[in-house]
This record gives structure tokens, C-alpha cells and sequence, in this order.
């Protein structure tokens, strides 16, 4: 069964949690909620506090920025986020999954204050320091091509010292990884639990991103299939008779992300759109949008390029629509949508069990 996920809006100027959306989600069947974060509010708050108001529903970030902590302030925060939810009486011992991001240039270097560095090299040892964290195998010392534990670098007195968390966490709390770039989808596939994709779809699944999955799983320690990976996409869901005006209703944050959010030559959602054979379109949206031409940038996104990931027309064509993305690789699929109506419709689509 594909599960179901709600995602939470991290673009607003004052948080506001539906939550008697995410009530509803819980009891229809619905397995997460995701937050995220940009340059705004951040994406763990938002879940610990829906741990209190909730009791089966994973809670999931989609993503956090790496830039924004050190790999032991998110996994202490993980942990903690995990009990406080009682991750420990969870149906497979957790609660809490760690969605991770590079996010991009502009904002890790002009809102962080942090290098880019080298983002692949980076993420590997982020990971690979969050799990001895988890572990608890031993004090925490890591040598890594970015980041190392303990620290030596400039401004170092040479005193750290290799510390053990206090707290006893799960051990296996899941890390996911957003990503769509060859190296990063390897590393992803090699050392994480799960994939937050970008520019994933089930006709590019085989002849794109299978091959790259299937190579980073044959490097993981331990053994490791494609069965032990969570693939979770993203999906808009609009419920209307008029294909055309959902569409274009979409356009504007397709086209704000395509042409202006990242510089010319770092926009992993212009990548993005060039992975899923747009080439010619994403050139042209990021082109008009940074000459100031915004609408003419929208209006260059084709509609079949929002069609593909989203669930648009009214039910039947949503039932229909809805078995292409459950045949393909994902386990699990994000519902963007802040009607009621529409979640009651995709839990019903979808065949979840409603909880008591």
C-alpha cells in the first residue's frame, strides 16, 4: 500500500498549523507530516509541538537546512524530538524521520554565514556523524573531508574533546536525504534510510534514477535492497473541472523556484526540471523570470510539467491519475492540499484503515 503523507507550509509570515487538518490526517490512516524550512520559521519546532497534539503520525522534516546546525545539534535534536513524541512505543521504534538538505548557495552562504564547500562531501560526513551520535558505540570523533570531530581547525585551542550523548536514543532513527543529483542520490541510497526526491517520476524512475540507487545501495555497509528504502514524492491535489486554470494556479511557485530561487548557475529546482526532460523550458522560465519578465516565466512552464507530479480534474480523473503514481518506485506520497475534502478523497483513493 502506498502511504500518505500531509506537508505542513513553511512560507507563511506567522505559523499557523492546521490542525484540524492534521487531526483528520491521523485518524483517516495517514502516515506523516512533514515540515520544512527556509529563511523563516524553522522545521523541527513546528514538530514537537504536533507531537503533543498527535499520536501515530510520523513527523517528518522535509527538510532541514544542514548549513543551519552542526550534525550533533540535529541529532540531539532528533533524539529528542523522537522521545518527547514517544518514538519509543511506536509501531517500529520511532517517530521521528530527519529529513536533510544542502538548500543552495545564496542562502547557506548569505543567510548562514557557512562556505558551500563541497555539498556531497559534506553530507556524508553530516550523516555519518548524526548515526555515531545515535549509537552511542563510543565518544563521537569523526575525520572527515568537511567536517570533523573534534574540531582542530582555525580559531581551535585544542582542547575538544570526543563526548557520548547523555541522552539514550533510538538508535535507528531514520535520516532521509532531498536530493536529485547523481552523487548525491548514491550517497543517499548508500547511507540513508529514505529519499525525499527531486525531479523523480515513474516514467524517469528506470532509466534515470534506478541505475544511480542501485549503484549507492551496492556500497552500503552491511548489505543493503532496494526494500530497506523509503521513496516518499510530492504531490498537489485540486479537485476542479477546469484543468487549465489549476494549472496556471500552480505556475507562480513552479516558476519563482525554476527562475529565482538560486542563482543562474546553482537552482536545483531549474536541475530538477531539466532531469524530468525540460531542458529547453527551464532555460527559458529562469531566463525571462531573471530579466524581470515573471509572468511570460510562468507562462512558459508547460502544463504537462505540473500534470505530472500533481493530481488535478475532477475525482475520476484524480482515481486515475492517482494508479500512475502508485505503479511507480514511491512508498510514499506528500499531499499538498489544505482542503478537508481532498484528504478524505486521496485516504479513500488510496485504501487507508482509519484509526480509532
Amino acid at each position: 500500500m502506498l502511504k500518505l503523507g500531509i506537508a505542513l507550509d513553511y512560507s507563511q509570515p506567522q505559523i499557523q498549523l492546521p490542525l484540524e487538518k492534521i487531526v483528520l490526517a491521523e485518524r483517516l490512516g495517514y502516515d506523516s507530516v512533514w515540515s520544512a524550512e527556509a529563511y523563516g520559521s524553522d522545521a523541527l519546532t513546528p514538530l514537537a509541538f504536533l507531537a503533543a497534539k498527535t499520536q501515530h503520525l510520523r513527523l517528518g522534516t522535509g527538510l532541514i537546512q544542514l548549513a543551519a546546525r552542526t550534525p550533533a545539534a540535529t541529532a540531539m535534536a532528533a533524539a529528542t524530538l523522537d522521545q518527547l513524541a514517544g518514538g519509543h512505543r511506536a509501531a517500529g521504534g520511532h517517530r521521528a524521520i530527519i529529513g536533510l538538505g544542502v538548500s543552495g548557495p545564496q542562502i547557506v552562504e548569505g543567510w548562514y554565514g557557512r562556505p558551500w564547500g563541497k555539498p556531497v562531501s559534506q553530507l556524508r560526513d553530516y550523516v555519518s556523524i548524526m548515526r555515531k551520535v545515535f549509537k552511542r558505540e563510543g565518544p563521537v570523533s569523526h575525520e572527515g573531508v568537511e567536517i570533523s570531530l573534534p574540531y582542530i581547525g582555525e580559531g581551535a585551542l585544542g582542547q575538544g574533546k570526543p563526548l557520548k550523548s547523555i541522552l539514550h536514543p533510538n538508535p535507528d532513527i531514520p535520516i532521509w536525504l532531498g536530493c536529485g543529483g547523481p552523487a548525491s542520490v548514491r550517497l543517499m541510497a548508500e547511507l540513508c534510510d529514505g529519499w525525499l526526491p527531486m525531479g523523480l517520476t515513474p516514467e524517469n524512475w528506470s532509466s534515470v534514477y534506478k541505475p544511480l540507487v542501485e549503484e549507492g545501495l551496492a556500497r552500503a555497509p552491511g548489505g543493503k535492497s532496494l526494500q530497506d528504502l523509503e521513496i516518499q514524492g510530492g504531490c498537489h491535489v485540486e479537485i476542479t473541472q477546469d484543468l487549465e486554470g489549476a494549472w496556471s494556479r500552480r505556475k507562480p511557485a513552479i516558476g519563482f523556484l525554476v527562475g529565482g530561487y538560486g542563482s543562474r548557475s546553482h537552482n536545483f529546482h531549474k536541475e530538477t526540471m531539466v532531469r524530468r526532460g525540460y531542458g529547453d523550458e527551464a532555460e527559458k522560465v529562469q531566463q525571462l523570470f531573471l530579466e524581470g519578465q515573471r509572468e511570460q516565466a510562468f507562462a512558459a512552464i508547460p502544463d504537462e510539467y505540473i500534470d505530472e507530479m500533481g493530481l488535478y480534474g475532477d475525482k475520476q480523473r484524480i482515481r486515475q491519475r492517482f494508479e500512475r503514481l502508485r505503479s511507480g518506485p514511491f512508498t510514499g506520497l506528500t499531499i499538498h492540499s489544505d482542503n478537508l475534502e481532498i484528504l478524505e478523497l486521496m485516504a479513500d483513493i488510496a485504501g487507508l484503515t482509519p484509526r480509532s
